[in-house]
């Protein structure tokens, strides 16, 4: 239950973290398109208000035009009333306004006179009709100008502000007629008609939407990087966190582990002590006992048994005893190369006997390193021993041995049968043998002496077969 809560307590500040992060990602994202929107509707409005501007720009100068070289023409020249229901007139006025408007993409016009009838218009049926202006007629007999945006579409095109038409619709009123006629002081600047403009600016919306499109294309692309990249840190911070709680509880394992192996070793070395004085005296007594029998020429093989075993049984106190008592090396320079030499040499009458093969690869050039020579050449017997156990005949053990990164690295590499790796997990642990002889502390003391030295040692099977262990030792 500490485990689970100490887990728990590890895991919801990071998932509060996530929480807020992703979160934020969200309003980040929603505030992003919200800006676009307002930027697309900013662009919309300018867009609208420089229609107008051209809208207001061009109606002036129709007006002007209307003014002078129609209504002008028409009072000075014909002496008559304007009528544009006169072919001559309407002719006129026909002209004037097509060259006006030449090329300014203006689809259509109307022009209305004070009675709220078109009197003119680029649509022949649109022309004598009554009644057409609307509040923008009325407007524009008041001497205001106004536009308005008349868009077409189905309801999905409307919504999201992409309809297939877009046009301007503009009133605005025609004045200044003192310029033609000073002689009716009433009708100076007075308002003689209003004209109606119509303009297609759908191509302008349609660079807006896409515009707006590429907005929010490229919003959806930098938050969804955003969201991957913010993801894979989650991930990744996710499995740092399992690993690092994974390797506290192992740590929190080991630490009992130690706890009670220190325990049990305190009362092993204690125990080993007291066991090794009476069987001291055990084995000395049958010594003296198998003396005293052979001088009286009896035949009996119960001392030599006794010999043998309190002599096993010595080695076994002996192995415990150095499991149990901690490791101080006597630190002094050394060489491993002698080392391993110093190990081969007393071997080589059981490698001899056992035909194996010994490879060496060392490095001629390794530094020299402070370590206590005797508990080395110890390890390195041990493992050796253990290599040899493993192998059958003419089986093959190689020694490797060079200097990486200011560690010397050393590798006893053998062919044999390997370990199971259920088997391997336990390999570490005390009294655990995979052999029918032995304590199973061995390896235990292997471990020690190589500790003690600030070294680390791993056992591993190979690709092929057999087990390699590395043994890394700081220079």
């Amino acid at each position: 239950m500490p485990q689970k809560i100490n887990n728990l307590q590890g895991i919801r500040p990071f998932r509060l973290v996530k929480f807020f992060t992703f979160s934020s990602l969200v309003i980040m994202f929603t505030a992003t398109i919200v800006i676009s929107a307002l930027n697309a509707h900013w662009v919309r409005n300018i867009l609208l208000e420089k229609n107008q501007e051209f809208d207001l720009l061009l109606v002036e100068n129709l007006n002007h035009q209307i003014i002078t070289r129609f209504m002008g023409t028409v009072i000075m020249q014909y002496r008559d009333e304007i009528r544009l229901s006169d072919p001559k007139q309407h002719k006129l006025m026909d002209g004037l306004v097509r060259s006006t408007l030449h090329s300014f993409n203006v689809e259509m016009i109307n022009i209305y006179d004070n009675n709220n009838k078109i009197s003119y218009s680029y649509d022949l049926n649109k022309r004598g009709l009554e009644n057409a202006g609307g509040v923008g007629y009325e407007k524009a007999l008041k001497k205001e100008t106004t536009s308005r945006l008349t868009q077409q579409g189905s309801f999905i095109e409307l919504l999201f502000w992409f309809p297939q038409e877009t046009k301007i619709v503009t009133f605005a009123p025609i004045i200044d007629v003192k310029r033609v006629m000073p002689h009716i002081p009433e009708l100076a600047n007075s308002v003689a008609g209003v004209v109606e403009i119509v303009r297609d600016v759908s191509e302008d919306y349609k660079k807006i939407f896409k515009l707006q499109g590429l907005i929010v294309a490229s919003c959806f692309i930098v938050m969804g990087i955003l969201f991957i990249v913010l993801r894979f840190v989650v991930k990744q911070g996710e499995k740092i966190i399992e690993r690092r709680a994974e390797e506290r509880l192992n740590l929190e394992e080991k630490l009992r582990q130690a706890e009670h192996l220190s325990a049990i070793g305190e009362m092993t070395a204690g125990v080993s002590h007291e066991i090794r004085n009476p069987l001291g005296i055990i084995k000395s007594s049958a010594q003296l006992l198998k003396k005293k029998m052979e001088r009286l020429d009896a035949k009996s093989h119960i001392p030599d048994i006794i010999v043998e075993e309190s002599a096993r049984l010595d080695n076994i106190i002996t192995d415990f005893l150095d499991f149990a008592r901690p490791k101080f090396p006597d630190l002094h320079p050394c060489r491993i190369n002698e080392i391993i030499d110093k190990n081969l040499d007393f071997l080589t009458p059981q490698i001899e006997q056992d035909q194996l093969k010994i490879e060496k690869q060392i490095d001629s050039h390794l530094p020299e390193i402070l370590a206590d020579s005797a508990m080395l050449y110890q390890a390195f017997l041990n493992l050796m021993l253990n290599a040899f156990q493993s192998l059958e005949p003419h089986g093959t053990i190689r020694i490797m041995a060079a200097h990486h990164a200011g560690s010397i690295v050393i590798n006893f590499i053998d062919n044999g049968k390997g370990i199971d790796k259920e088997k391997l997990k336990k390999i570490w642990t005390p009294f655990f043998t995979t052999k029918d002889t032995g304590t199973g502390l061995g390896l235990g003391i292997v471990k020690n002496i190589i500790e003690a030295h600030t070294g680390t040692i791993s056992i591993k099977n190979n690709d092929d077969k057999g087990i390699n262990v590395e043994i890394t030792l700081p220079v």
